[in-house]
């Protein structure tokens, strides 16, 4: 049990790095490893312990990580609906906000003037912000209008 708190204590500390980066994932499987194998270092003893110490840190690694998986997912999502908001009814050169409040992430999406292709689609170029974000440059794209009412991202 001695040796095992400098580990948690080491991963606790890699998960608020991890955290502090913006990688949610990551921080979520290294907390996560550190609940579980504190949870299994509650079990028996010997070799028994070492046991639960390792499947409590692989359980708790695997739960951890798909948690912060769905938080990515969930500031996707907000991008997503803000990009169909926007590029549907959105004043060309004027931002369409969104804000994930458990990630603390925001961003815009600001589209510009629709455009009938010769094909006869209607397709709006867009900028896309986002914060935190790896890069600090703003993402350009296309996006056309299909038959059933949805955008399709061209590029």
């Amino acid at each position: 049990m001695k040796k095992i708190v400098p580990l948690i204590v080491l991963i606790f500390a890699l998960a608020a790095c991890s955290e502090g980066q913006g990688n949610k994932q990551t921080g979520g499987t290294l907390l996560g490893a550190g609940l579980g194998a504190l949870a299994g270092s509650q079990i028996g003893g010997g070799r028994g312990q070492l046991v639960a110490v390792a499947v409590g840190a692989l359980g708790g690694a695997f739960l951890g990580s798909e948690i912060g998986k769905s938080l990515d997912k969930a500031d996707r999502a907000a991008i997503a609906n803000t990009t169909h908001e926007a590029l549907e009814t959105g004043q060309s050169g004027q931002p369409v906000t969104w804000r994930n409040p458990d990630s603390g992430h925001y961003g815009s999406v600001t589209p510009q003037p629709a455009v009938q292709t010769g094909s006869g689609e209607y397709c709006r170029e867009y900028t896309q912000t986002s914060r935190p974000s790896p890069t600090t440059q703003p993402a350009h794209g296309r996006a056309c209008r299909q038959p059933d009412g949805t955008w399709k991202i061209v590029n």
